[in-house]
């Protein structure tokens, strides 16, 4: 088997992310190529297509959600993610054996143990029937039927059970919190039954914009267990490499690698970005020093910039300033690339003021 360097890896993922040049696709063709992109929170999926489209506007992907042809739903690794709605609708029920399990963390288990599930999600059911409520209503609701119950936790709970879909105005821009979340059922909002689990079709697609992989790393990206299940069936339909450790990576047979000398840009990412969790093993983009700096941090919800390909340091918003962080030493050349795309990004993450970008020493 061929042996893959780490900078091969590295600059197939730039490639297969788009983030080694700003590609002419649509949003709608951008999140379907990335199966699911981080959703969160309501700014930073936004600022993940910024950095990857030619040309993006907030009203590109606002208007996806409100003609809802993209659904911002809890999916992969049980957190909110958006997707195209033909996409969800395998998407989620392939992931919801392991987004059901849930509910056996205490945060769950403590306020519906004793609970018929079963009542509880047809009564979800009923309740939203041709609507869409705030989960603080919806949960009122519920707490009508379910007396001595955390209101908020039962509402949360039939989300888990029951595929909902946020409204469109929960996803647009505008806060980098969530503070006001509206559901519906996902079936209605989408128009369409949800179909099978296809975990072959997850695998594919992981592979396509993220491989060539492991079990360990799709199963680290998608949320799930059991794969190495589905890819003894498909083997015959795969590309075989290892990697500088000699595990034995996955790919679909002509998927583009990439020369590890090609040249990329800096590019900023945003909290919670796939490109950097979509690994278990995530060195191809972000040295174990670095992961082990932001480990504790929201599961890797710090936005953090590249410097040849590799992750270099993080970045924030502090009102309209950009502030940079490196974590090594910055070449000067290096440093006017770094501040030259941060002063690109900030009229975007801070539209009609006088921001400024501060790279720190």
């Amino acid at each position: 088997m061929t042996e893959l360097s780490l900078r091969e890896l590295n600059r197939t993922l730039l490639v297969r992310q788009l983030l080694a040049e700003r590609v002419e696709l649509t949003p709608l063709e951008l999140v379907r190529h990335l199966v699911a992109v981080q959703g969160q929170e309501p700014n930073w999926p936004y600022v993940g297509l910024w950095t990857r489209l030619a040309d993006f506007d907030y009203a590109d992907l606002e208007s996806l959600l409100h003609d809802r042809k993209v659904v911002r739903s809890t999916m992969i690794r049980r957190t909110v993610h958006l997707a195209t709605a033909e996409d969800f609708t395998w998407l989620r029920p392939t992931v919801q054996p392991w987004v059901d399990a849930m509910l056996k963390a205490a945060y769950y288990r403590e306020e519906i143990e004793g609970v018929d599930q079963v009542r509880l999600a047809a009564a979800g059911r009923t309740l939203l029937s041709g609507k869409a409520l705030s989960r603080s209503d919806f949960g009122k609701l519920l707490a009508e039927q379910f007396p001595d119950r955390h209101a908020r936790r039962l509402a949360e709970a039939v989300e888990v059970m029951v595929p909902m879909a946020h409204s469109a105005e929960t996803g647009a821009w505008g806060r980098w919190r969530n503070r006001y979340v509206t559901v519906g059922l996902a079936d209605e909002w989408i128009g369409a039954p949800l179909g099978a689990a296809d975990p072959a079709q997850l695998i594919r697609r992981y592979l396509a914009a993220f491989g060539p992989a492991t079990v360990a790393d799709m199963q680290a990206w998608s949320g799930t267990t059991r794969l190495a299940e589905v890819i003894d069936g498909m083997r015959s339909e795969l590309t075989v490499f290892t990697d500088d450790q000699h595990k034995v990576l996955f790919d679909l047979p002509g998927a583009p690698l990439a020369d590890p000398d090609l040249p990329v840009p800096v590019r900023f990412l945003p909290a919670f970005d796939n490109a950097v969790l979509g690994h278990k093993d995530r060195r191809r983009i972000i040295a174990e020093e670095d992961r082990q700096r932001i480990a504790k941090e929201a599961s890797g919800g710090v936005p953090m910039y590249l410097v040849d390909g590799f992750v270099h340091g993080r970045w924030a918003l502090d009102g309209a300033t950009l502030r940079i962080t490196p974590w090594h030493p910055l070449a000067e050349a290096d440093a006017a690339a770094v501040r030259a795309e941060a002063e690109t990004l900030l009229p975007f993450l801070a539209p009609g003021e006088a921001g400024e970008v501060v790279l720190e020493a």
